[in-house]
Parts: C-alpha cells; structure tokens; sequence
C-alpha cells in the first residue's frame, strides 16, 4: 500500500521527528509512505492533483488537523489523521479553524489523539467523533551513542561536576515559544537549585530556527519570549558564559542551557538511568564540589 503523509516538516522540531518516526514504523510494515511536508501545499486543491496524477496513493495521513488535515478534504482516497497539540491547545479556540477541523474529522477514516486527555478535549470542542478516536501513545526506541559522553555533555553545557553521578539532572527539549514558555519552570527550579545544587535543569532546543516555506522565510522561535527567558536567567543569577556568581546568587549558579540546538541522537532516554560518564545516578545531599553553567 502507498500511503502519502502531509505533516508540518520545519527541521528540529516535534512534529518532523514524530512524522520521521511514524514514517520509519510504516515502511517497516511493508507499505511505502511518501512523507511531504504541508507547506508545500497552498490548498488541499494543490493535494488533490498531486493525487488524481498518481494513482499509486490508496490512503493519506495528516498530522494536525487543521495544518496539515484540511489539506486532504478534497482527495477521492481514504484518509486518517493525527492530532497535534496545536489543534486543542491553539486552533480549535479559533472558530474558523475549528469548523474546517470539524470537517476534517468527519470525513476522515480514523484519528488518533497520544493521549487520553487530548482525545476527551477534542470530544468536547468538536463535533462527538468517539467512534473513530483511538488512543496510540508515542513510543520511542532509543540508541545508544557510542562516543557520547555525559560527562562532557555537562560541561558544554556549562555544569561542572567532578562526579556527575550525584547531579539530579532535569532535561526539558523545547524551542523558545509562547506555547511552550519555560519561564514559569526557570523560575521555580532556580529555587529548588537553591536548596539543592544538586538539582540542575538543561533547556535543550533552538534560540534561533528560520525555516523557508513557500518562498517564505518565517522566523519560528519567538525573539521576545527569549529575551524575556535571558533576563530572566540573568535575575535569577543563571549567569551566562565566563560569569561567576558571587555573594548570595551563589545559590542559583548557572542551570539554564540556552541558545544551541543539541542533536541528541536519540540517546537521552539511554543515558539518564546509567551510572559512569553515561548516566546520572541518584545521588543525595548538598555538595558546594558541583556548580552549573549556562553556554
């Protein structure tokens, strides 16, 4: 079976590893998935010629409803979709939007929500589909990387620590975006670090992504929100590069990675449980021998 599968595919984001990884489990099945991203499209017209001229497509899939679903409401082929976080969160509060979802779902084959919650929201804000939501929750293989070492990818990451088995270490992976605003989190953790500098939070995610869709150069990570998080950081006494704290803002040494985007390889699941340079174990108590940085 060949299936074509419209997603959103700006690079290192959520959506193109949740797509990639979707894709990947499909042609591991024995059916061929043409994965393209949904910008490519102006109109679901666009969709529906790309597959009238190719009559090899049986199916279709979307993730998004609105983003990328609306976009196969006019194919003549079955197809399912995906809900993304955006669709309850963000787009079914926009009464436009949420009626062409509405469409979208009533016409597709089947949707699957993650989570249990995202399929009791969309039962409520759009029109009952019970029937055809299923829950799928995400599942994620992990590999090993064999030259990664966690010790050095604290240190680059501005923590020190001459044994990094006792550090608590908390990895958040987001973009710096209103929607998913890690500033409530920088806030209070900079206090639990205070009580424990044990306790070290890595923000893991791009500062900066320009991504080009349809001649159209967009700037996806939100320059207000991160100027926001840098003062923040700088308040609070998460220093940046080459700073020392001094005085009581010793208490909240440097806890925030800021500003590169990390290719983790899929090893972060693999070297969090570990012991050595490739695991954090569960140490207790305080050590004044740890202090945390920010690059």
């Amino acid at each position: 079976m060949k299936l074509l599968f419209l997603a959103a595919l700006n690079p290192k984001t959520g959506n193109h590893t949740t797509a990639e990884r979707i894709r990947s489990h499909i042609e591991s099945a024995g059916h061929t998935c043409e994965l393209r991203d949904a910008g490519e499209f102006h109109s679901s017209a666009d969709v529906a010629n790309l597959v009238s001229q190719n009559s090899s497509f049986e199916g279709a899939l979307a993730i998004h409803l609105f983003r990328a679903g609306r976009l196969l409401l006019d194919i003549q082929i079955p197809y399912g979709v995906v809900f993304g976080g955006t669709d309850i969160n963000e787009d079914v509060k926009v009464e436009q939007k949420r009626v062409v979802m509405e469409q979208v779902l009533l016409k597709a084959r089947f949707a699957v929500a993650f989570t249990e919650k995202l399929k009791e929201e969309a039962e409520i804000f759009l029109v009952s589909q019970t029937s055809k939501i299923y829950i799928q929750p995400q599942g994620i293989q992990t590999e090993a990387v064999e030259k990664f070492c966690w010790a050095e990818f604290l240190r680059n990451s501005g923590v020190i620590c001459e044994n990094v088995d006792e550090l608590h270490v908390f990895l958040l992976v987001c973009g710096l975006r209103r929607v998913k605003d890690p500033l409530y989190l920088v806030e209070v953790f900079s206090g639990w670090h205070c009580e424990n500098l044990l306790n070290v939070l890595v923000i893991i995610g791009p500062k900066r992504l320009f991504f080009l869709s349809n001649s159209d150069v967009r700037q996806k990570i939100d320059p207000v929100l991160t100027a926001e998080v840098e003062a923040v950081v700088k308040s609070r006494g998460l220093f940046g590069p080459g700073e020392e704290p001094t005085g009581a803002a010793r208490c909240h040494e440097k806890v925030l990675r800021r500003g590169q985007q990390l290719r983790l390889g899929g090893h972060v699941s693999g070297h969090l449980g570990g012991s050595g340079s490739r695991g954090t174990g569960a140490g207790q108590g305080h050590s004044r021998k740890c202090s945390s940085g920010a690059a």
